[in-house]
């Protein structure tokens, strides 16, 4: 199943979906392999189990060489399972069920979406904790997107530090993470294309993202929703933002108070 993300966002509040539609293509082993390796990244960023860590990154290398249709066979009706073959355990044999189902990954949406800026940045390759920080103070950017912009228009090089054989190894590693994201991009919206053509939304209702906005605010008055601590003008680290993950008509939400400076003014 795939999807198409959109956001809604006021200086208050940001909304996020993506549709859950049936995906019309199964993902190779390797795009496979990709989203269990940035997962694994994304988890070592945040201190996450070293051995959830490794598990996740075994199970990426297994893929590789793999020379079986892992997607056929977590669609295989004959009996056969993922959790059978090598590495592959019940947690990640769900999550790569998943991923070949509906076309995403809710655990690595989660991991992407709670992720500071910094955090990010030392997922890269030749970028460790405190460059990253220097990355971020020096040049206010918040994305992949936005990092391989400053690796390309020379604003990267001039961070102290950054040399340029490391600004091109950086650039390198990104071009290789964001391709993969984009053909992933790709295959959703090819999908939503025909989905679509048979009258479907192409994005959520009002009526639906006014549900979420309610039911946000109301579990987060009520303390039922789990916390973030962003590190965007929360340096004492006290300033906690609840976070909700919902679906509704076929989409995705995760609903989170805005930490933009125009946000902390209102």
């Amino acid at each position: 199943m795939g999807g198409k993300g959109v956001s809604f966002q006021n200086p208050a509040e940001r909304i996020e979906a993506q549709s859950i539609a049936v995906r019309p293509d199964y993902p190779t082993n390797q795009e496979i392999a990709d989203v269990l390796d940035r997962v694994a990244a994304l988890l070592e960023a945040q201190d996450a189990n070293p051995y959830r860590v490794n598990a996740y990154r075994k199970a990426a290398r297994f893929l590789e060489q793999y020379d079986r249709s892992v997607s056929q066979i977590a669609e295989s009706v004959s009996g056969e399972m993922l959790e059978d073959l090598p590495d592959i355990g019940k947690s990640i044999g769900g999550a790569i069920r998943e991923f070949v189902h509906m076309g995403r990954l809710s655990l690595l949406e989660r991991l992407e979406g709670e992720i500071s800026p910094e955090d990010l940045f030392t997922t890269i390759p030749g970028i460790g904790e405190e460059l990253a920080k220097r990355i971020y103070s020096k040049l206010h950017i918040e994305t992949l997107e936005d990092l391989e912009l400053a690796a390309h228009d020379g604003r990267l090089e001039k961070v102290p530090g950054m040399g340029h054989r490391r600004v091109t190894a950086v650039r390198d590693s990104l071009e290789s993470i964001l391709s993969r994201s984009g053909r992933r991009r790709a295959r959703r919206l090819r999908h939503l294309d025909e989905v679509e053509m048979h009258g479907e939304p192409a994005q959520p209702s009002v009526a639906a993202i006014l549900e979420v906005d309610e039911e946000y605010r109301q579990k987060a008055e009520e303390g039922k929703l789990r916390t973030i601590s962003p590190r965007r003008f929360n340096p004492d680290g006290k300033y906690r933002l609840p976070v909700l993950h919902t679906d509704r008509e076929g989409w995705h939400f995760n609903a989170l108070f805005s930490n933009t400076a125009r946000a902390h003014e209102l």
